[in-house]
C-alpha cells in the first residue's frame, strides 16, 4: 500500500491501546510491560500513532515538558508495514510538531536504529559522563 494510505495522528482517542500493548510487551525494551503501565505512559506523553485505516501499525511517544526537554520512546512500525518510509514520516511529524520546537535537549535510546535517527539529527551523547540513570529492571513485576 502506498504511504499516503497511512495517517499519523496525535489524537489519543484513535489509538488502539490493546494493539500497542501487545507490541510493546514483546519488545526488547519493555518485555512484559503491564497494560496499566502502557495506558498511563500514553496518558502522560505526547503520543503519535500510525494508522492504516483504523489499524494501529506504528507508534511513538514523546515524554516532554514542551519547553526545554523531550525523550522519544516506544517507537515501532509493524513488520508488515516496514519499508514504506513510515518511520521517516513519523520522525518528521514528531520533529515538526508545534509543541516540540525550541527544545534544548531531545534524547532517545536505541539498540539498532542509529542510522535512522542520525538522519534526523540525533547523535551519540556529547558528554556521556554527565548522564546518569537510576534503573529498576523489576518495575513491571512490582505493583503500580
Amino acid at each position: 500500500m502506498p504511504p499516503n494510505e497511512y495517517t499519523i495522528t496525535t489524537d489519543k482517542r484513535c489509538l488502539d491501546l490493546t494493539a500497542i500493548h501487545a507490541y510493546l510487551s514483546q519488545t526488547y525494551w519493555s518485555p512484559g510491560v503491564p497494560m496499566a503501565v502502557v495506558e498511563k505512559s500514553i496518558a502522560n506523553s505526547l503520543a503519535f500513532g500510525i494508522l492504516h485505516g483504523k489499524e494501529q501499525v506504528g507508534f511513538a511517544r514523546v515524554v516532554t515538558d514542551k519547553a526545554t526537554f523531550a525523550y522519544l520512546a516506544d517507537v515501532y512500525v509493524l513488520e508488515a508495514h516496514r519499508g514504506k518510509g513510515l518511520s521517516k514520516r513519523l520522525l518528521a511529524e514528531i520533529q515538526s510538531h508545534e509543541e516540540l520546537q525550541g527544545l534544548r535537549r531531545f534524547l532517545l535510546a536505541t539498540k539498532d536504529a542509529h542510522g535512522l535517527y542520525a538522519q534526523f539529527g540525533f547523535s551519540e551523547l556529547a558528554n556521556p559522563s554527565r548522564m546518569m540513570e537510576r534503573r529498576n529492571p523489576d518495575a513491571y513485576s512490582q505493583a503500580l
